[in-house]
């Protein structure tokens, strides 16, 4: 094996998943050796991956648990497990994503009892090479009735046809990064409906709202989303960059009386870290991965409310586990949404992004419980550099603020308050008082006025009164003089770009 891949059984060994309590083996990362996972349940499956009639090498083909790798012409055989229901590809870069006829991504076949089975999967160059592309994560579109259907066809379609178009003919693909559904699961087709009107490919995600709380045990949870999207979790390549799909939407079912064992939390399952290891280990150490996930690995939203731990419906319980595995890639991203805020938070080797809601706060109004305006993520990347920036669904790509005179805050009143929603720590917030710069904005943990106004209080917001401000650090602060006449904010993002906001206070 190359330097520059990782050893497959070490790599499963140090995940602590190597002759666990899955009982499976070391999958072949060739279709000439054996990749056992198929137990007494087993199934083999040959099959050829091409183009334009030629075998394509080196794709990657699994069960969600063992992982072969097409042969010089294309040709596999993956001994899977008969209880999974998918066999599938990892799309491998310079090939266009498989659509179904409403635009989401179709890499897959389902997987039947026979013994041996035959598979085959085309896939079509694309016209320009994708080492530059782009990327959208739609998080928590999360709609529950007509009405708000309605708003992510009359809002978000449109905000996303018109960014594909300022992308200039980049290749581009979308991401439902979970809750596409807010339990209504009826309401599927309809968000069909939409991915087809944006005119991208799009992949999905499992959010703890898309899935079947009837079921009696996690695997059948999703079974309503499978039927839709396919596979709960999957793997890509786009350019150099090589992008994973999980599920940690864990839901562990009804006991024996139909009561519910507890409530959902953020777990990736065993079964899906074995798979990952696998995966993995047929990737370039020098490529960028990134992981999209519902529920996030660990923000700081517990700190910043004053709990003294993350509740486990708000972060990934085991995620020491995927840290562990994306180790030895230089640069990794983890892309999550859920709790309906915007934030950045670094471990180690890894950014992760917690994405601001394409429904707001649950589409009360147009704002998220943090001040993020609806919206989603806009990622662009050439060769291995990623850069994004978050786009509002009803303003332009430059509106990175909102700034508030003194008095906006009772608790900052003579204070000039500025909510920088996708800041992180190497962003620059600096504010000039009538022309003459003063430095650096003071950060803050605080709450952002618009929600205080629009969210607090038993009777608000109309739609869910449950919904209350909640508290970020993404808020800066500054005290102009009391001749000031005018305050301007100027925040440059880690990319250099600098977005401007200027208020008078006279």
């Amino acid at each position: 094996m190359s330097d520059s891949t990782l050893d497959r059984r070490s790599f499963l060994k140090r995940a602590g998943l190597a002759g666990g309590a899955l009982g499976l083996g070391i999958a072949s990362t060739g279709c000439s050796q054996s990749a056992s996972g198929a137990g007494a349940a087993g199934v083999r499956v040959a099959g050829r991956v091409t183009s334009n009639g030629s075998g394509l090498p080196n794709v990657r083909v699994t069960d969600g648990l063992s992982v072969v790798q097409t042969d010089a012409d294309g040709q596999f055989t993956l001994p899977a497990d008969g209880r999974q229901p998918y066999v599938y590809i990892s799309i491998p870069a310079g090939y266009a994503i498989p659509q179904t006829g409403t635009g989401t991504a179709r890499f897959f076949e389902p997987l039947g009892d026979d013994p041996e089975q035959s598979v085959s999967f085309e896939l079509d160059p694309l016209p320009t090479s994708d080492t530059r592309h782009a990327f959208l994560v739609l998080a928590d579109p999360q709609t529950e009735d007509t009405y708000e259907m309605e708003r992510f066809h009359g809002e978000t379609v449109p905000a996303v046809q018109n960014t594909v178009q300022g992308l200039n003919g980049a290749p581009v693909f979308g991401v439902g990064n979970g809750d596409l559904m807010f339990d209504n699961l009826e309401l599927f087709p309809e968000y069909e409906r939409a991915v087809d009107r944006m005119g991208i490919p799009f992949f999905q995600v499992v959010g703890n709202h898309d899935l079947n709380f009837d079921s009696p045990a996690h695997r059948g949870s999703y079974e309503t989303f499978r039927d839709h999207f396919g596979p709960g979790h999957y793997s890509f390549d786009r350019g150099d960059v090589h992008y994973v799909v999980l599920n940690n939407s864990y839901w562990p079912g009804k006991d024996g009386f139909g009561r519910d064992t507890d409530s959902y939390f953020g777990h990736i399952d065993d079964r899906q870290l074995y798979w990952l290891a696998n995966d993995l280990a047929t990737v370039h150490t020098n490529q960028p991965v990134v992981v999209f996930a519902h529920i996030p690995m660990l923000g700081t939203l517990y700190e910043r409310q004053g709990d003294e731990r993350p509740s486990p419906r708000g972060m990934t319980i085991n995620r020491s586990v995927l840290y562990e595995m994306l180790d030895p890639f230089p640069e990794a991203h983890i892309i999550a949404g859920h709790t309906h805020e915007n934030e950045h938070r670094r471990h180690a080797n890894i950014h992760e992004h917690i994405v601001g809601t394409v429904c707001g706060a649950w589409w009360t109004g147009p704002i998220t419980r943090d001040g993020t305006p609806n919206g989603y993520a806009v990622y662009e990347v050439d060769g291995t550099d990623i850069s994004w920036h978050y786009q509002p669904s009803q303003h332009d790509a430059d509106y990175q603020m909102r700034v508030y005179a003194p008095g906006a805050d009772p608790e900052r009143s003579d204070q000039v308050i500025a909510n920088v929603w996708d800041a992180d720590d190497a962003w620059s917030v600096v504010w000039y008082e009538d022309g003459s710069e003063q430095g650096e904005m003071e950060p803050y943990v605080g709450t952002d006025p618009l929600s205080e106004e629009l969210h607090r209080g038993d009777d608000k917001p109309e739609r869910r009164t449950w919904v209350e401000p909640t508290p970020t650090a993404h808020l800066f602060a500054a005290t102009p003089s009391p001749s000031a006449a005018e305050v301007r904010v100027e925040a440059t993002d880690r990319f250099g770009r600098t977005y401007t906001e200027t208020i008078g206070l006279v």
